[in-house]
């Protein structure tokens, strides 16, 4: 999406210079695009939305890799007695 800002980089530019996923490209174009195109509300909201599901995916990247440490850990300690 390219909304007149005065820079020649447009929204898919960034995320892809940023390497951001999808949903954090996703955040970025609803906050960019919020008050230019239809429901500036409405784009807010699809933004949150994008960020809570951003947030639930890190979340769970967290907890497998603590879950993982915790197994690894009560191996070790296993072994060693």
């Amino acid at each position: 999406m390219h909304y007149e800002n005065g820079t020649q980089i447009d929204v898919i530019e960034f995320a892809s210079m940023y390497d951001l996923s999808f949903n954090r490209g996703n955040i970025v174009k609803y906050v960019v695009r919020a008050g230019k195109k239809d429901d500036e509300v409405k784009d807010l909201e699809k933004a949150l939305d994008y960020l809570q599901r951003e947030i639930a995916t890190v979340r769970a990247r967290r907890d497998a890799e603590t879950e993982k440490i915790k197994n690894q850990e009560v191996i070790i300690k296993y072994v060693n007695g």
